[in-house]
């Protein structure tokens, strides 16, 4: 027995030499071949490159997925700083309020580790750091306020997890200014409103929003899956104070969504080679292989792909969503 378990694994190594690259073993796991974190800011790197290729101040914020900033994904790790140069800002969601739920402050010791990566991009690449907490009780909202402030971050208290509403809390803007903000540098403030659901029209969204003071508005390409008109667009680059503010795309690079205009209905039962199974707890959002270039292909870089429908109706920039989603592969 042992004479023939010696022979089996001689002669495996010579059986796999023998196989046609393309007919390696199925068994091989993806895992082996693919380096998610690298492909995540490749991509990321090259939206950045295309983007700027087409309009030389066309702003870069990826959330989430802070850890791509070094090389190893920890604070002592070396600076990725070909990654940070493609970014004009970075995001995260949960930093002191919120991370698992809505009005609790997040842990101290996810918190720190967050917050060690955000300030990297911030020192070593120079770019703006936005921070969406989720708190709804007045004295975590102000204290929400305070310790971005502290932290050097641009700081956002959302009221609910979906990201569906303007808070009424505080009642006025927290650095709030008559300035015309044609960088992300000179911003103080910012609202994340990526999900259109409580409002009826449009136009109602647009309204609500060019009522506000805020320097940078995070919004959907969409309203329920038709773009904002150009008038719209006009309209919601100004302040209610009459500076002009910026304006940032919604953009899942992470993750395939249906309600978008590149979905095919009868991909659930007939996907794409890059589309897989539906996230669990999100209907609607699906996994994908994000490095493969079909995928690519509907975000930069062909004919009616998204990046250029985001240029093209005037937007500053995208706000990139998922970027984290090299964890579901890391996890399989």
């Amino acid at each position: 027995m042992i004479l023939i378990q010696r022979a089996a694994v001689w002669f495996l190594p010579l059986l796999l030499l023998a196989c046609d690259l393309d007919e390696v073993p199925s068994f091989v796991p993806e895992s082996s071949v693919t380096n998610y974190r690298l492909e995540m800011r490749e991509l990321v790197q090259d939206i950045s490159r295309y983007a700027r290729s087409r309009n030389r101040d066309f702003i870069i914020v990826p959330q989430n997925g802070v850890e791509l900033v070094t090389a190893t994904g920890r604070v002592t790790g070396a600076v990725e700083t070909e990654y940070l140069a493609a970014l004009d800002g970075i995001a995260q969601q949960g930093v002191f309020f919120g991370l698992e739920t809505v009005d609790q402050p997040s842990s101290a010791t996810e918190s720190e580790r967050l917050r060690g990566f955000l300030d990297i991009a911030r020192d070593e690449g120079g770019v703006t750091v936005f921070s969406t907490d989720f708190a709804v009780t007045e004295r975590n909202v102000d204290e929400s306020i305070l310790l971005n402030e502290e932290a050097g971050y641009l700081g956002f208290a959302a009221p609910r997890a979906e990201l569906d509403t303007i808070p009424d809390y505080p009642a006025v803007i927290p650095n709030s200014n008559r300035a015309d903000i044609e960088d992300l540098g000179f911003s103080r403030n910012f609202l994340h409103l990526t999900n259109p659901q409580l409002f009826s029209t449009a136009q109602e969204l647009v309204d609500a929003v060019v009522e506000t003071d805020y320097d940078v508005v995070i919004i959907d390409f969409f309203f329920i899956g038709v773009p904002f008109t150009a008038e719209q667009i006009r309209q919601l680059r100004f302040k209610a104070n009459g500076g002009r503010r910026l304006l940032l795309a919604y953009l899942s690079v992470g993750q395939a969504e249906s309600d978008r205009f590149y979905w095919q209905s009868f991909w659930p039962s007939n996907p794409p080679n890059w589309l897989l199974d539906e996230v669990s707890g999100s209907p609607g959002n699906y996994h994908i292989r994000y490095w493969l270039q079909p995928w690519r292909d509907t975000l930069f870089g062909e004919s009616g792909d998204y990046v250029d429908r985001v240029i093209d109706a005037g937007f500053d920039g995208v706000y990139m969503d998922h970027i984290d989603e090299f964890e579901y592969f890391e996890e399989l």
